[in-house]
Parts: structure tokens; C-alpha cells; sequence
């Protein structure tokens, strides 16, 4: 057997050195790789971050849409430097429905190529407030900047609709049109058997003054009552309705007729015609051919405002989110009378 190679110092000495740099670059390697994987991971996690919240502001888009934003959708092809606007009242009439038409009609100023505008009524009215806010909207746009607008009724243009459109200085309705209505309504509940024979529930109330809660919806109204909310609200917001139409059709008719017309009857396209409280009847075609004549243009390009797509409204979400949500300030509106400009035919 060979011992050199054990008894020789200079191979110890070449085991002993080559040894730790073995296991020094293995230590290197393996700290090297887990600061890749670090790194990749940290990195792969703050890529999925910045990718769900962009998931979510993508879904929080679609469910809710862009609420100051209106697109133009072309339903009419024609030359793009020369627009007609329609401006379109859907609807029961509240004060979104009036915030809607006031963006709409933003929209229309702020475009130059806009060179008339068509109010376009399915509407059979709504709120007192909502109904005038519209109406002084359109007659200011037409001030501010001195367009020709129209208003072209379809389907229903009654009440709160008909108010609206007197402020356009010629009226249209297709021929089976709903409209009139001229007149005021209030209603509220009465929740004294409900309140206390079903539920047992004695309600208390302490006022200044004998008036101070008529009507009430804790117990039937009297005579007395009823004549109240008559005189302070029925009869002053039928004469403000009745002297609107007159100044919007003072070129058809009188104070007088309009006062006669205001018991709050409906009227189709034909009869509404014979007593002068539209000018026209045609179709939306018609309607265009109508406010070229006025505005002097030829062909034009029409296009309808709307708000872009958005899941929500696919959904029913803006409409139903507060549907089953019973709070006091639901409870104070089936409660107080509310004046309207609406037909109501249920």
C-alpha cells in the first residue's frame, strides 16, 4: 500500500483549501436564487394587484357608466358640420329626469356643428318642481342661444310632458299620441287602521297651530282639510300651468280657452289639433323636415344624446337600489301630499 499520498502535506494542504470554496459558492448560488425568486414573486404579486384593482375600476365603469358624460348616437346619416340634436324627456318626471335634459341641452350649446334642437316627449308628467325646471331650461336655451327647437310628442305628452314642451315654439305628435292633461293632482295615504287597529300602533302628535299638519296621514281628512290644500296648493299651481300654456300657444289661444281645456282631460293627436294645442302631426321624419324649415338648413345629420352603456342600468340597478328601502324619508313621502303634474290613470 502507497502512504505517500497521505503522508504527503502538500495533498492535505490542496483537500483542506479546496474544500471551503466548494461550499462558499454553493452559499452564493442558493442566495442568489432566492433573490430571484423574491424578486419574482414581489414582483408577480404587485402585477396582480395592479391587475385587480384595474379589474375592479373596469367593473365599478360598467356598473355605473361615466354620470357627466353623454355620447351621440347618429340616427339620421348626413353631413357631420351640419347637426340637429334630440333632446329626449322619458319617463315620469323627476329631478334626474331634469338633470338629464339639462346635461343634454349642455351638450347641444357647447356644439357649434348643433344648428337646431328637437324635444322628443314620452312622458306623462311628474313632479311640479322637475316639470317647470325643464321648462325654463329649454326657453333659456333658446334665449342663450337663439336655435330653433321643436318638440315632438310620442306615445304620452300629457301633463308634466305637455308643460314641457309649450316652451319649444312649435309642437308635433305622431298620430297616436296621449296628451292634455292640463291640471294639478295630490295624493297621499292614510295610515290610521293600518297604524292602529292592525299594528296597534297610537300615534302622537304636538303642533303650534290647528293647521300645522293638515292633511295628516294618521286620520281621514275633514272638509275643512281638504278645501285647505284646495286653496294653498291646488288652485295656485293650476294657474301657474294655465298661464304657461297660455304664453307658449298665445298664437293659438287665449287665457280663456286654455282655462277651459284645464280640467285635466286627455286628448289624442286629432283632437288636440282641433283645439289648437299642437300644430302638427307627422312622425319624427316629419319632425326634422319641420325644423329644417325653421332653422333654413338643408340635409343634416341628427343625432340622440345618451349616456354611455353602463351594466347598472342594463341591470336595473340605478332604479332599484333603493326599491326596498323603507327609511323615514319614504315614510314622510306616503305620508305628505305630493303636487303633481302627472296623469295619473290608475
Amino acid at each position: 500500500m502507497d502512504f505517500q499520498g497521505l503522508n504527503n502535506p502538500s495533498n492535505q494542504t490542496q483537500q483542506q483549501i479546496a474544500t471551503p470554496v466548494y461550499i462558499q459558492e454553493k452559499k452564493k448560488t442558493g442566495s442568489v436564487r432566492k433573490i430571484f425568486w423574491g424578486i419574482t414573486v414581489g414582483f408577480s404579486a404587485l402585477v396582480n394587484i395592479f391587475l385587480f384593482l384595474m379589474l375592479i375600476g373596469i367593473v365599478m365603469f360598467f356598473v355605473t357608466g361615466q354620470r357627466d358624460t353623454l355620447m351621440e348616437d347618429i340616427i339620421r346619416e348626413g353631413p357631420i358640420g351640419t347637426k340637429i340634436a334630440v333632446v329626449s324627456i322619458e319617463g315620469t318626471i323627476y329631478s334626474e329626469q331634469a338633470e338629464n335634459v339639462y346635461r343634454q341641452l349642455k351638450a347641444a350649446e357647447k356644439n357649434e356643428q348643433v344648428k337646431a334642437v328637437i324635444v322628443c316627449v314620452d312622458s306623462p308628467g311628474g313632479t311640479v318642481s322637475a316639470s317647470d325646471q325643464i321648462y325654463h331650461e329649454i326657453l333659456k336655451f333658446r334665449e342663450r342661444t337663439q336655435k330653433h327647437v321643436i318638440a315632438f310628442m310620442q306615445g304620452t305628452a300629457a301633463s308634466g310632458g305637455y308643460y314641457a314642451s309649450v316652451a319649444c315654439e312649435k309642437i308635433m305628435a305622431e298620430p297616436t299620441v296621449i296628451t292634455g292633461s292640463i291640471g294639478v293632482i295630490s295624493s297621499y295615504f292614510v295610515l290610521q287602521n293600518l297604524l292602529e287597529d292592525k299594528l296597534g300602533v297610537q300615534p302622537v302628535v304636538i303642533k303650534s297651530g290647528e293647521k300645522k299638519d293638515w292633511p295628516s296621514s294618521y286620520r281621514a281628512p275633514t272638509e275643512a282639510e281638504i278645501q285647505y290644500i284646495n286653496d294653498k296648493l291646488i288652485k295656485p299651481t293650476l294657474e301657474i300651468f294655465v298661464n304657461v300654456v297660455a304664453k307658449g300657444r298665445e298664437k293659438s289661444l287665449s287665457l280663456s280657452e286654455v282655462k277651459d281645456l284645464a280640467d285635466g282631460s286627455i286628448f289624442g293627436a286629432k283632437e288636440a289639433m282641433d283645439r289648437k294645442l299642437i300644430d302638427d302631426i307627422g312622425y319624427l321624419d316629419d319632425a326634422i323636415n319641420l325644423v329644417k324649415s325653421l332653422a333654413g338648413i338643408g340635409d343634416a345629420q341628427v343625432i340622440q344624446y345618451k349616456r354611455p352603456f353602463s351594466l347598472g342600468s342594463l341591470l336595473g340597478v340605478e332604479s332599484k337600489q333603493n326599491l326596498f328601502k323603507l327609511d323615514k324619508n319614504m315614510l314622510y313621502e306616503l305620508g305628505t301630499p305630493q303636487t303633481l303634474f302627472l296623469w295619473s290613470a290608475f
